[in-house]
């Protein structure tokens, strides 16, 4: 017979280390907070061990605490995980795609039709990373055009879906010339997040960026939209504002830099590739193919 503490304590538990606060985790668990800090106190009294300290007004974790958290996070991901595909596989053939929050909007929304209309039985389903952070939540594919932010730990495992181009963007209007070597504007529009998409550039082309100021912002999405709006120049993935540079709204100074391969799908580790999944990879290929 196993010997383990129920769900619930677990769940209490891992909320209330991770929000450092019983009452957070309570709001977060839709529970009382006396429900939340008598499941965690059982667990303590179960172990036999001290799993929280006081903190101020909040708590910190012992080191047996800390060292059951890790266990106990793992633990409900992997379930998460499964139970997720198993709600998967109870619905039909589904194919789960991580990705940046815009790049699905931007690019992959607005041609999921086309991917439909060949396989109208397939459901894709989309989870959404950010620069800050890259979760694959499970899926199957975890597409990655931003190597520098996010090294692929297994280049072997990846899909090379193409290369990658990176260029200066800004509203047609707006005031920005090149002068030796230099390319000189107002501002400089920055991702938080990716500090380095600027460095990069500059090292690949060989131009230096002059602004008089930097203004950030936390999202590839508001850093294009401060561009379309006329705010600065950005520098931005091809894909991202492939619909704005046809149709005027953006223009590209200094044209676009390609870098090799940079584009790529990294399937599930913990799995073959489904039917569904290597459906949708050719679409995708064969989509990017005919836009190059």
């Amino acid at each position: 017979m196993r010997q383990l503490p129920p769900l619930s304590s677990l769940r209490a538990f891992e909320a209330t280390a991770r929000l450092g606060s019983v009452t957070k985790a309570a709001q977060e668990l839709g529970r009382t907070h006396g429900a939340v800090s008598r499941q965690v106190r059982a667990l303590q009294e179960q172990a036999g061990t001290v799993l929280f300290e006081k903190a101020g007004t909040g708590l910190r974790l012992t080191p047996a605490g800390e060292a059951f958290r890790g266990v106990v996070a793992g633990v409900l991901d992997d379930l998460e995980r499964g139970y997720q595909r198993l709600r998967d596989a109870g619905r039909g053939a589904t194919v789960h795609l991580a990705c940046g929050a815009t790049f699905a909007m931007r690019w992959l929304v607005p041609r999921l039709a086309g991917f439909y209309r060949e396989r109208p039985t397939v459901q894709v389903r989309l989870s959404m990373t950010s620069a800050r952070e890259i979760r694959d939540d499970g899926a199957d594919l975890v597409l990655s055009w931003d190597r520098l932010a996010h090294p692929i730990r297994d280049e072997a495992r990846a899909a090379l879906l193409g290369d990658v181009a990176f260029g200066v963007v800004c509203a047609p209007g707006y005031p920005v010339r090149a002068e030796g070597g230099r390319l000189v504007a107002e501002t400089r529009i920055v991702h938080e997040y990716t500090p380095h998409s600027w460095p990069a550039w500059e090292a690949a082309t060989g131009v230096r960026i002059a602004a008089e100021r930097d203004i950030a912002f936390p999202h590839n999405g508001l850093c294009i939209e401060a561009a379309l709006s006329g705010l600065g120049v950005a520098v931005v993935e091809h894909m991202l504002v492939r619909d704005d540079l046809a149709a005027g709204r953006l223009v590209a100074p200094c044209g676009l830099h390609r870098f090799a391969n940079g584009f790529a799908a990294v399937p599930a580790a913990d799995r073959p590739l489904s039917p569904a999944a290597a459906a949708f990879l050719d679409w995708l290929r064969r989509v990017l193919a005919e836009e190059v």
